[in-house]
């Protein structure tokens, strides 16, 4: 996970909601499913697409559209469980904590938050533990301080 890295901003609501609706079609190109791209989808399952129960569809979500593009899931590659569950942690976080906006706006300022940051999980767990085979195939517990909300209790 980088530190320094300035993150691609959406001009328009559509622009999220066609990530998403790629995702669950497996119809998004593979180069699109940037970390952008992942916290833009998970905002909006979260917010517009209640139908889906985020913690529990989540991992096949992604592992379908991963294999849908010629990727692999396994020990080094792919879908990682604990990554995935911290950034829903922290999408739910930060929902919590900002005001209701237009789509874009509200990814764009969660790109933009800490909870966006490509190292935020890091927060809660050493390196040697997040990247992990056991964490990236199942959620493990972070050993640095709880993840907020559902997994946890509060952030840091």
């Amino acid at each position: 996970m980088t530190t320094e890295y300035t993150p691609r901003l959406f001009e328009r609501d559509s622009e999220i909601r066609a990530i998403g609706e790629g995702l669950l079609a497996c119809a998004l190109p593979r180069e699109a499913w940037t970390h952008e791209a992942h916290l833009g989808a998970c905002l909006w399952l979260l917010t517009e697409r209640r139908d889906i129960d985020v913690d529990a569809e989540i991992a096949g979500v992604i592992r379908r559209f991963n294999e849908s593009v010629g990727g692999v899931n396994d020990d080094t590659q792919g879908y990682h469980d604990s990554i995935t569950r911290a950034y829903v942690a922290g999408v739910r976080l930060f929902l919590a904590q900002t005001a209701e906006t237009d789509l874009a706006e509200r990814v764009n300022a969660l790109l933009l938050s800490d909870m966006g940051r490509r190292d935020w999980p890091l927060r809660f767990y050493t390196r040697e533990r997040l990247f992990s085979v056991e964490a990236r195939r199942q959620f493990v517990e972070p050993d640095l301080g709880p993840l907020p909300g559902r997994w946890g209790l509060e952030a840091s």
